[in-house]
């Protein structure tokens, strides 16, 4: 199917300060709407920047913001309009009313990418789950969200059919998805259960998306998972045997990557596939040091780290792609930053002894036996 034509609207309300983390420049939520966007499949045409102090209740942003935004979709003939905020359904009927062009909020091309990156059972499961989560509210009165659904972004997923579905069937598909979910859950903890009386020691990475977590696990493990230059590549969490320089083997576990104001719900989704994080004996925290937002990305993380609890848990923090950082100076002062902090490149290979060496010795310090 061809690309989709899209226009962007990027909102930056003030304030938008929270705890621990930087304000981003509305040119940073752009540019990360723009990445988010490409990587769901579609093209960009047309891109509108908006500030606020506040949203307005019934469209988010105020109607001559909306006129701009209708101008700009009409000539460059753009399919849908897609929001870095998420719009209750009640903004998103009346934006889309008033662009008269399908309209998109950030939670739905999130759950849109996460639906085309979903290959087990279990990682599509928790893609319908987060869907139908999503969908139920917006089924007011005759469904005006379904009148519009026709296929492309937004609409992957569950697909039409079931998004027909009146409220309890949907409540009824929910209430079976969560039981298959339970029982894959289960499973996966019996797993946990045998590695521990093993006495198998397990690092999970996590990081923001698009950090390196994959490519890294691949180098340390010999594996061969997905690894590619896009936004949320790995959903269905991965686990890998590695044997230490002192002959200790460990499992070393990939899951999905964090994003900045992540939705709860999301979180709440995948939180299966996140328990492989809360079991492990230490965390190796991927950034990206290449990136200018490396802190924002940091923060992020520690932010949906802190909602899982996990914010007490051993880490390291691997400053990846370092082969992409000119500046000597500025790759010697991140390491001094995010201590306890290994910088290496895992496309190339860089400061992975070093890393491993760091691990044993987390491991050892935690009084993990092999």
């Amino acid at each position: 199917m061809p690309s989709e034509r899209a226009v962007l609207v990027t909102v930056q309300l003030d304030p938008r300060f929270s705890k621990g983390e930087r304000l981003w420049s509305i040119e940073d939520e752009a540019s990360e709407l723009k990445e988010l966007s490409l990587s769901c499949g579609c093209r960009v045409v047309g891109e509108v920047l908006a500030r606020r102090h506040e949203p307005v209740a019934a469209t988010l942003v105020g109607s001559g913001k909306l006129e701009e935004v209708a101008a700009v979709a009409s000539e460059a003939q753009a399919q849908a309009v897609i929001f870095n905020q998420e719009l209750s359904a009640a903004q998103q009927r009346n934006v889309e009313e008033a662009l008269g062009v399908k309209t998109i909020d950030r939670t739905q091309l999130i759950l849109d990418i996460f639906a085309q990156r979903a290959r087990s059972q279990e990682g599509k499961i928790q893609v319908e789950l987060a869907q139908l989560r999503y969908l139920l509210p917006r089924l007011a009165g005759k469904g005006v969200m379904l009148s519009r659904l026709g296929g492309g972004i937004g609409t992957r997923g569950p697909g039409e059919q079931k998004l027909e579905m009146d409220r309890r069937r949907i409540r009824a598909r929910l209430g079976r998805l969560g039981d298959e979910l339970e029982k894959l859950a289960r499973r996966r903890q019996t797993a946990r259960v045998e590695r521990r009386e093993r006495r198998v020691p397990v690092a999970a990475l996590v990081g923001y998306t698009n950090a390196g977590k994959t490519t890294l696990l691949n180098r340390l493990t010999g594996s061969a998972g997905a690894a590619q230059n896009q936004l949320f590549t790995t959903l269905d969490p991965l686990a890998r045997r590695l044997r230490l320089s002192d002959g200790r083997m460990i499992i070393v576990t990939d899951t999905v990557g964090f994003l900045h104001h992540l939705p709860h719900h999301l979180i709440e989704a995948f939180k299966a596939t996140l328990e492989e994080a809360r079991d492990a004996d230490v965390l190796l925290h991927v950034l990206d040091a290449s990136h200018p937002l490396i802190g924002e990305h940091a923060a992020a993380v520690e932010d949906v780290l802190r909602q899982l609890g996990l914010q007490q848990k051993p880490a390291i923090i691997v400053l990846n792609k370092r082969d992409l950082v000119s500046d000597a100076a500025r790759l010697a002062a991140l390491e001094q930053a995010y201590q306890p902090a290994v910088a290496i490149s895992a496309a190339k290979g860089q400061g992975l002894d070093r890393l491993l060496e760091r691990l044993g010795q987390q491991l050892a310090s935690a009084a993990v036996s092999p």
